[in-house]
């Protein structure tokens, strides 16, 4: 078991890294495919104001004036337990620095809940939240 759990904290890490690559890379280059990275039954918390259905993700990344994001920190896990479908499922934080428009930089905090569908990973859950210094 011991050994299960390793392959699976060290295969969340790739994911994570490779997942977060592609959706800031999306999301201040290629905003008007973010919404490709999210379930249809996708739920996205904006600084404490909720968002449901990858169509209205789309709509309110869209709306927003363009960004730039630059990571700092990045974790993963992968959600296993009693109870929990064997459906392979990871628990990615994120931490570092957005600027919007040509506005000054600041930190922001993502935790995304994102499964696998296919060969692909979708998000299920993202809470953004930027930190007023």
């Amino acid at each position: 078991m011991e050994q299960d759990l390793k392959s699976k904290i060290d295969q969340a890490c790739r994911t994570a890294e490779e997942f977060t690559k592609l959706y800031y890379e999306s999301l201040d280059k290629r905003r008007y495919l973010i919404s490709r990275l999210y379930l249809d039954t996708a739920t996205l918390i904006w600084n404490g104001n909720g968002v449901e259905s990858k169509d209205n993700i789309q709509k309110f990344w869209t709306d927003l004036p363009p960004s730039e994001h630059s990571i700092i920190t990045l974790d993963a896990q992968p959600i296993t337990g009693p109870g929990i479908a064997s459906q392979l499922t990871f628990l990615v934080k994120v931490g570092g620095q957005v600027k919007f428009e040509e506005k000054t930089s600041k930190p922001f905090n993502q935790t995304f809940l994102i499964t696998a569908v296919g060969d692909k990973w979708k998000i299920v859950s993202d809470c953004f939240r930027a930190l007023e210094m």
